[in-house]
């Protein structure tokens, strides 16, 4: 059937029945698996009740992971964005099997001709020649190092990184380097690499962030449902900090009448267990995630669905979202303001953010370029050396 006119990845009714949908995917985040917004025909899935006798021919599938290998050309991602703090990242994953439903990523499937839904839980971009880009990217004569951030997209540290350990190949090329990394993560998984990452936070060279949204397991459990539990956050920001690595507890998003009651008690666990900064995002919702996040919050929170949109829109001059630099991670008003005020007072309250962290440069050493094949054997590279 034809799409819908833009409305298809709108806010969904809060009025709705996603009773049916709730069992379709459990374990992951999103409820549903509607086609991107690029698509010229628009397909979504939906029960049409002939798997209610128990049949086992039309109980739903359980959705499988699939790592699809991506071969890009550059690995590091330049930005000029004036409301972010670094100027560029390495994403060595796209999608994301944490599935938080919550995830400013999911709408860039969509440029893949795949579903911001249950797609971007479990078609997963793996790039595993992330380490040999960055060596020869940080070799250039013209490249000037700067704080490279580890996952600006999606979780350096999901799943499958245990196994493929991409992540870690680009932390032993930086470190073999000194160049400075900072990275951010909801993974436990981190701490499997503090053999690179303590002697480079010894000589200046890294911090990491740990998003840290609830203490809530039930909450924690349905909105992401593939990260660490909210203790084992903790405790990884602990065993970070105790290993002398700058830790950051990123309380993000912040969703109205959700997890933003628990701000400062979410504050006070990052203090207790080491961390020395802390920041907030109010929750973004561009494009599909309006539609995927709605869906999930009258599935999962009824009883507050309507109060958790009211006051977004409240923030946002009652739209569901503002993609205005500034306004897209606060938004404005009253409601706003007092978010911001309870956090300035937090983290003042609990020392965090009264130390900058700056990460060195001047150590930096790149790596010597490997001699051209074709040189080598006489012919002349076409462009000449970069």
């Amino acid at each position: 059937m034809p799409p819908p006119p833009q409305e298809k990845w709108k806010t969904r009714s809060l009025d709705a029945d996603w009773s049916e949908q709730r069992d379709l995917a459990r374990g992951r985040g999103a409820l549903s698996n509607a086609s991107g917004r690029f698509e010229k025909q628009y397909a979504e899935p939906f029960d049409d009740g002939w798997g209610e006798d128990g049949d086992e021919d039309f109980k739903p599938q359980t959705l499988q992971t699939e790592a699809i290998v991506e071969r890009p050309k550059t690995i590091i991602t330049y930005n000029t964005s004036p409301d972010i703090s670094f100027d560029r990242t390495i994403n060595p994953y796209k999608g994301c099997e944490h599935g938080c439903i919550y995830c400013f990523a999911r709408p860039n499937h969509a440029y893949r001709g795949l579903s911001p839904g249950l797609d971007f839980e479990t078609k997963i971009f793996v790039k595993p020649s992330a380490a040999a880009l960055l060596e020869r990217e940080l070799a250039k004569r013209t490249y000037k190092p700067g704080r490279i951030m580890l996952a600006g997209d999606t979780d350096i540290y999901q799943p499958l990184e245990k196994e493929l350990k991409i992540t870690r190949s680009i932390l032993e090329v930086l470190a073999r380097y000194d160049h400075p990394v900072a990275l951010i993560t909801k993974s436990a998984l981190v701490t499997r690499d503090l053999d690179i990452l303590a002697p480079m936070a010894a000589k200046g060279l890294v911090s990491v962030a740990v998003s840290f949204t609830t203490l809530d397991r039930r909450l924690a459990r349905t909105m992401e449902p593939r990260c660490a539990a909210p203790h084992r956050r903790v405790e990884t920001m602990r065993e970070l900090a105790q290993a002398g690595i700058p830790v950051t507890a990123m309380t993000a998003p912040m969703i109205p009448a959700l997890n933003e009651p628990e701000m400062e008690a979410l504050l006070e666990a990052a203090a207790e267990a080491g961390a020395t900064r802390a920041g907030y995002v109010l929750l973004r919702l561009p494009l599909e995630i309006a539609g995927l996040f709605t869906e999930w919050l009258e599935a999962n929170y009824p009883d507050r669905a309507k109060r958790v949109m009211s006051l977004l829109r409240q923030m946002h001059n009652g739209n569901d979202y503002r993609s205005e630099w500034k306004v897209r991670q606060r938004g404005d008003g009253p409601y706003a303001r007092l978010i911001e005020a309870r956090f300035r007072n937090a983290t003042k309250r609990l020392g965090l953010n009264s130390v900058n962290v700056s990460l060195r440069t001047d150590l930096f050493r790149p790596p010597v370029p490997k001699p051209d094949p074709k040189a080598a054997s006489g012919q002349m590279s076409l462009f000449g050396e970069e």
